[in-house]
């Protein structure tokens, strides 16, 4: 049996076990989309897993860590400029509106540019391209609690210079 084969056959047989966990995990009921990126994490990582765990605890426990990076993602997104991306592309909005987000969103792109270049980096791929912690010290050669820390010190060094910088950003309703 290949791999795809595999996860499919896993897939049917506990993926309602994955969808309930992370629904009550998050809170949320629309979550097929972490329920995708568990089984696709598990297909890349099988070679790995041979004889490690039984494959629903093995599943759950990629659940796990897919649902604790999205609650850290959504926390940051509260007020991270990804939300102005999102407005951006909204249909609900006016032109007038873009345009106030789209500036607001070129501020918070010039003080990010202002930082250094670590928290820069960190701060773009898991904020801005989304990719893990695991991920992110892979690319930038770091341990993953190093990753971590520089994500937390970027993050409070960008709301920091925008507070500094005298400007505004709104995002829902909050100003930095």
């Amino acid at each position: 049996m290949d791999a795809d084969d595999r996860i499919e056959r896993w897939f049917e047989q506990y993926g309602h076990d994955i969808y309930s966990y992370i629904a009550y995990f998050t809170g949320r009921r629309d979550v097929e989309d972490l329920v995708q990126e568990v089984f696709a994490k598990a297909l890349r990582a099988l070679p790995d897993y041979e004889g490690r765990a039984q494959p629903k605890t093995w599943l759950l426990t990629i659940a796990r860590h897919t649902a604790i990076d999205y609650r850290r993602k959504q926390k940051m997104l509260d007020w991270f400029p990804e939300n102005v991306l999102r407005f951006l592309r909204s249909k609900e909005r006016t032109p007038e509106r873009a345009l106030v987000l789209k500036e607001q969103l070129q501020e918070v792109y010039e003080v990010m540019n202002q930082l250094k270049r670590t928290y820069r980096e960190v701060l773009i791929l898991r904020l801005i391209e989304g990719v893990s912690t695991e991920e992110a010290a892979i690319i930038l050669g770091w341990s993953e609690a190093k990753v971590s820390t520089t994500l937390h010190r970027a993050i409070k060094e960008l709301q920091k210079q925008i507070s500094n910088s005298g400007r505004e950003v709104y995002l829902h309703d909050a100003i930095f």
